[in-house]
Formats: structure tokens, C-alpha cells, sequence
């Protein structure tokens, strides 16, 4: 086996080991395509108002149906992958932003987004998120798609040190470090997913052009 499927399967194996779904995907265009199926098959991120059931004045039942349509928050992305995201996204009546995501704190169901490294020896994603809109598409979505191109998958940390002393030079940096979904145990010493962040985390492995 050579080093780089070495690399990826190690990947794999320590990502799928805290609850992430690893797919190897052959182009950017299968991966937007992964992204949309599932946003479409899932059911949407729901803003509940109690009360909706009775008689509403105008007004209310406005608020009763404020998020009626599955989103995904793609920030970032190359225009003409943002074009292309656009029309799977219109054809499947799935509403897609790039900004603004503060306006939807309680309501995205996919973020997607790039990440810039890998490391396999734990499985994790290494992601320059000082744009505010990255940041919120990988921690206040539903489920986040992270898209990460073979080339930036490394061993070990210490192989993406060079990299990140480069990024930590420019200032303001805020780079994030993701492995498998949000998770936590401090409610009750009972593991459970998806109070800090997504419920899921899906990472797929694109190969390079």
C-alpha cells in the first residue's frame, strides 16, 4: 500500500472511530450534489411556536410558518461552484445562503464548507474559519459537509505544523480544529450528540483535479 492510501484509510478509520461519515467523492460537483440529496432527505430544522394549532391573528400565524423550507449555508465557496450549488439547490426547493447567518441561528440544516487540512493519526479537520460565516456554518448547523481535498490529508499534526504558523501570522486568525460531531458528557456522565454543534458530521474526500 503506498503512503498516501495509507494516510486515507488511516483518516477513515480514526474519523468513522467518533461518529463521522467518511465518502470518497470524485469531483467538487458530486460533492455539492452529495450535499443537496442529503438536505433533501432529511426533515428540516423546524422553529416551533407553541400555540400555532389554535386560531392566529395575521401576525402570528406569519410566525408559525417562519421556517417552512430546508437550508443549507454554504459560505466561501468558488462562484461558479456557488452557481451550480444554486441551481440543485433551486431545484429541490431547498434555500441556500452564503451570508447572514446570524439571521438564522436556529434554522440551517446543511453547512458546507472546505476544509484546508487533515489529519489522520486522529481523524480531524483543520479549517481557517476567521470568516464568522464559516465559523457558524460548521458549529450552529444541523449537519455539516465538510469537502476536503486528498491532497491536504497529513499523518500527524506535526506534519501541518508549517502550514498553521503561516495562517497563525496573519492576523485576525481563527482556525478550528473538528473531530467527529459535537458531543459532550456532562450531562449526567451520559454521552450525547449534537448539544454544542451538529449532530453529525459528514467528510468528504475529494479527489484532486
Amino acid at each position: 500500500m503506498n503512503p498516501i492510501d495509507k494516510t486515507m484509510d488511516l483518516f477513515i478509520q480514526k474519523a468513522a472511530a467518533v461518529s463521522a461519515v467518511v465518502t470518497r467523492v470524485g469531483d467538487a460537483g458530486e460533492a455539492l450534489a452529495y450535499a443537496v440529496t442529503l438536505c433533501e432527505q432529511k426533515e428540516a430544522c423546524q422553529l416551533l411556536a407553541s400555540g400555532c394549532e389554535a386560531p392566529l391573528s395575521r401576525p402570528a400565524e406569519a410566525l408559525c410558518d417562519t421556517k417552512q423550507t430546508k437550508v443549507i449555508a454554504a459560505p466561501g465557496l468558488p462562484e461558479d461552484q456557488k452557481a451550480a450549488l444554486g441551481d440543485l439547490c433551486q431545484s429541490r426547493g431547498i434555500e441556500l445562503i452564503e451570508d447572514g447567518l446570524r439571521n438564522h441561528l436556529a434554522g440551517i440544516d446543511i453547512g458546507l464548507t472546505y476544509a484546508d487540512y487533515g489529519i489522520a493519526e486522529t481523524g480531524t479537520l483543520v479549517i481557517e474559519s476567521s470568516s464568522e460565516e464559516t465559523r457558524l456554518a460548521t458549529m450552529i448547523s444541523e449537519i455539516h459537509v465538510a469537502v476536503l481535498p486528498q491532497s491536504c490529508l497529513r499523518e500527524t499534526a506535526y506534519a501541518v505544523e508549517d502550514e498553521l504558523v503561516g495562517h497563525m501570522q496573519q492576523a485576525p486568525n481563527y482556525t478550528a480544529f473538528i473531530t467527529g460531531a459535537s458531543r459532550t458528557a456532562d450531562i449526567e456522565r451520559v454521552l450525547a450528540l449534537g448539544v454544542h454543534g451538529p449532530l453529525e458530521l459528514h467528510i468528504l474526500i475529494r479527489e484532486d483535479a
